[in-house]
């Protein structure tokens, strides 16, 4: 039981772009035939490490190698996009994939992003309401009312309504924004009051409150696996240090979002214990006889991928199969 994430990223001390993005498709395809529950990819604009900027294109790529691996893009910064060429992409996407690929959208937190792309940051809020309102109607691939005429995206998407979009976000905006809509929603942090905004925003909008996801404080969401934990760290510690630092960049002050660590070294992470781990053999097969999935982020910092390669596949050669026989 286990996932993959990609973002992407090929910095300084990473490896070619090139080298990252044929890995990654290459692994889609692998883990599907080995027990991956999922892959999700993400998305952020102008970074210098190359941060995947296009994650339906990935996302395309990896389910044209596949065919029973669901896909995740998470997120979609929507202020960023016209809804209805993005329900146009959606169809297809679906298409191409017999139904596979969900989206997770959301506003983004980075104003650099809305600069290159001409929007206006202070008003993301009232963007993303008007551009979520209009891709709902859209992905459906009926008839709806914009503008003063009728439109119809097509083709029709594969799946009946269009694919799954749920909404993401760590506020209270963004959980009533979810229950207003009547989409699922996921949290950046495990907060009762999140969960009590939406389902009142859905029931309130006469919408059954659907999927809500909090991921526990002390959650591990990204996960490597090794005989030798101390040459693990060694090995891998400058590529998920990359990944901290830039995501605490970005986040400064949001202590409280499950998946950031405000840690300077990689000594500090791995005593933190917490959303990068990198377990034993042994704990990775009690960790998923217990029904805990491992959240693996196997190209992490532009990780090479032959040393990916040999991570992913301790997973899925010796955790899964051990996981699997009870013994």
């Amino acid at each position: 039981m286990f996932s993959l994430r990609f973002d992407m990223r090929a910095p300084t001390q990473g490896v070619p772009a090139a080298d990252l993005y044929k890995a990654a498709i290459e692994m889609a395809d692998y883990s599907e035939k080995h027990g991956a529950f999922y892959a999700m990819v993400s998305e952020h604009h102008g970074v210098d490490d190359g941060y995947l900027p296009s994650p339906m294109v990935l996302a395309s790529a990896m389910a044209s190698r596949t065919s029973t691996l669901p896909i995740i893009v998470a997120v979609v910064i929507l202020p960023l996009y016209d809804p209805i060429k993005l329900a146009e992409d959606m169809s297809v996407l679906d298409l191409v994939s017999n139904g596979r690929v969900s989206y997770v959208a959301a506003l983004g937190y980075r104003s650099a992003e809305y600069e290159m792309f001409g929007e206006t940051y202070k008003q993301r809020g009232r963007i993303a309401d008007e551009k979520l309102e209009l891709l709902l109607k859209a992905k459906t691939g009926e008839p709806f009312q914009h503008n003063g005429m009728t439109l119809k995206i097509t083709p029709a998407p594969f799946t009946p309504g269009g694919p799954m979009v749920a909404w993401g976000g760590g506020s209270l905006p963004a959980a009533r924004r979810a229950g207003r809509n009547g989409i699922g929603f996921f949290g950046q942090k495990d907060d009762e009051e999140l969960k009590v905004a939406y389902e009142k925003a859905a029931l309130e909008n006469n919408h059954t409150p659907g999927m809500c996801v909090l991921p526990p404080r002390d959650s591990a969401t990204v996960v490597f696996v090794a005989d030798d934990v101390d040459k693990a760290w060694d090995e891998l510690g400058p590529y998920l240090m990359h990944d901290v630092r830039s995501y605490a960049e970005w986040n400064e002050g949001n202590e409280d979002i499950t998946s950031l660590s405000f840690v300077s070294s990689a000594e500090e992470l791995r005593a933190e214990n917490r959303s990068h781990r990198i377990l034993s053999t042994d704990e990775a097969i009690e960790w998923v006889r217990a029904g805990q999935p491992l959240a693996l982020h196997p190209l992490i910092g532009g990780l090479p991928p032959e040393i990916a390669w040999s991570y992913l596949r301790h997973v899925t050669e010796v955790v899964m199969p051990a996981a699997a026989g009870g013994n």
